[in-house]
């Protein structure tokens, strides 16, 4: 904490600057100095390390070999020179601990290095790396025990033995004692960072917290303190040109911050006319740390209490969105029908379906609404059961849509929106008539080749009035119809390219003996090993027109 004295004597604003310590050899890495004794040894060239960057000066770079290590950038630099102008280099640098004055050779003589400058200077390199990565993993160790240790769950308790304000209030009387102050105050920044309103406090009337919020406009010493200073007011003249809000004869005003918000400013007062010294002020800025993560953990012990009540209820309606998925598939000769739906958090969008109607038909359905999460999931529920009530009445693709476009648009506020792939199947004939909703993916593979049977189109709900064209074909046996979600289809690899309607066609053709169930498959774990494919909702329809035996 770095000191600045206004021209007043009996005020302080204490300025906090973050500093490096220089490190000696032995701090860097306990066996440093042994190694470079070793390299000195065996080449006859003084090598050092210095705790601080090279010098930028042209000239004065020679012999300097950089330390770096990773983010952390340049943390020192090895200086090589001849054994005789080593000894005495760089006085004030950090030279290595209890280097010997002369050569450890036969009669203490300095000898001429056995191994030329380059040389010299190629090993020392090879060094330095090694050392600026054995500096990486000690920094990555260490962040990883940090992110470990901010691992360890809160668990959330509905009786905590204290109040939050009970709590405060006691750090708040701590913090003054410690430092011999007789009492104390935290005030908060409103939503809006425009006053400041009193929160807890010790030492003070008790009316003190009914009294309106101070406006931030004007609080000089809470402002100089909310930029990252301690502001130290050691004379009672000053008291009220720095707008304190207690009448006492001396006060510090310290931040309260997180590491991302500025929370408040905490004051401590005391009723004699005294000076504050760097200990005691740093001692006031940890109990503000104190008072900010108290305020923290309150706020995430609240969520967690919500998570907490909310979580077993999110686990019940996964499961029931997954149970609404067919899994049986229809015992129709000369058909086999398989699908496969993956959500990309627990609950998604995605939907496919398939359901048997009078007179040989099935219907088949690829669907996704809204943009995923758990408005996703009641709307993909309702477009569901509601293409089931729908497909009770209408042999018709086209008026099926119409009219689940329709339901959606005129039960929500028109924010709800949907893709859906719907067809009806002559299981006798082999005759498809379809008709789909914004653009889900449709593609035909046979032996020969593939089809795509996509026809992009307005999405359901977008409006009243949006029209929806049929289109029929006929799937001979051997050949197969797949439905894809966007999703699916738009799933992308690590360079970004799509695996599109010609991946999953290509990934069908060549295995087109197998079942259903079994190239379904074959898509899925084509999907789940893209990179980007779980962050969509995918799901996946394939129907197989069976050769009859």
């Amino acid at each position: 904490m770095a000191r600045t004295r206004t021209p007043s004597s009996s005020l302080r604003i204490y300025t906090e600057q973050p500093r490096k310590p220089d490190q000696s050899a032995s701090e860097v890495v306990a066996s440093l100095p042994a190694l470079l004794r070793a390299f000195r040894r065996a080449t006859g060239w003084s090598l050092q390390y210095v705790a601080k960057p090279a010098p930028s000066q042209p000239g004065s770079q020679q012999g300097a070999i950089p330390v770096s290590s990773g983010n952390a950038g340049c943390l020192g630099h090895f200086q090589l020179g001849s054994e005789a102008a080593g000894i005495e280099l760089g006085r004030g640098c950090d030279l290595l601990d209890q280097m010997p004055s002369r050569l450890e050779t036969p009669g203490n003589l300095a000898h001429a290095p056995r191994i030329d400058r380059p040389s010299a200077k190629s090993l020392a390199s090879a060094m330095a790396g090694m050392l600026g990565e054995l500096l990486e993993v000690r920094r990555a160790l260490k962040e990883r025990e940090a992110d470990l240790a901010a691992g360890v769950p809160l668990v959330p308790h509905p009786d905590e033995p204290q109040h939050l304000a009970e709590r405060i209030e006691a750090v708040l009387q701590g913090g003054a004692r410690a430092v011999g102050c007789q009492a104390a105050a935290l005030y908060l920044l409103d939503e809006a960072t425009s006053v400041l309103k009193l929160r807890a406090c010790w030492g003070l009337p008790w009316d003190r917290l009914t009294a309106p919020a101070r406006p931030l406009k004007g609080a000089v010493a809470d402002l100089e303190a909310l930029l990252g200073h301690a502001v130290v007011l050691a004379d009672p003249e000053l008291m009220r040109h720095w707008h304190v809000p207690e009448d006492f004869a001396a006060a510090v005003c310290v931040p309260v911050s997180s590491p991302t918000t500025i929370l408040g400013t905490l004051w401590v007062f005391s009723g004699e006319k005294r000076d504050f010294d760097d200990r005691q002020t740093n001692l006031l800025e940890i109990v503000a740390g104190r008072i900010a993560a108290e305020l923290e953990r309150e706020m995430l012990r609240n969520e967690a209490m919500a998570a907490a009540e909310l979580r077993p209820q999110l686990l019940a309606a996964e499961r029931l969105q997954r149970s609404q998925l067919p899994s049986i598939a229809p015992l129709l000769d000369g058909w086999d029908v398989a699908g496969w739906t993956a959500q990309a958090g627990a609950l998604g969008g995605d939907f496919h379906d398939w359901f048997c109607l009078p007179d040989g038909l099935l219907a088949i359905a690829v669907g996704h609404a809204m943009d995923g999460g758990i408005e996703a999931a009641l709307a993909a529920g309702a477009l569901k059961a509601a293409l089931r009530a729908h497909g009770q009445y209408y042999r018709e693709a086209q008026q099926t849509l119409k009219r689940l476009n329709l339901t959606l648009w005129t039960g929500s506020a028109g924010d709800q929106h949907a893709t859906l792939f719907y067809g009806l199947v002559e299981t006798a004939s082999g005759r498809l008539s379809s008709a789909s909703a914004g653009q889900p993916g449709a593609l035909l593979v046979r032996r020969d080749g593939w089809q795509s049977l996509s026809h992009p189109s307005a999405r359901l709900g977008e409006g009243p009035e949006s029209q929806y064209e049929q289109f029929g074909y006929e799937l001979a046996p051997g050949e197969v119809l797949v439905l894809l979600s966007e999703g699916a289809r738009d799933a992308a690899d690590a360079a970004g390219r799509p695996l599109g309607e010609a991946g999953v066609a290509e990934i069908v053709r060549s295995r087109l003996g197998l079942s259903a169930a079994e190239l379904t498959a074959l898509v899925r774990r084509r999907l789940e090993d893209l990179p980007t494919a779980s962050r969509h909702d995918r799901t996946v329809l394939v129907i197989k027109r069976r050769i009859r035996d």
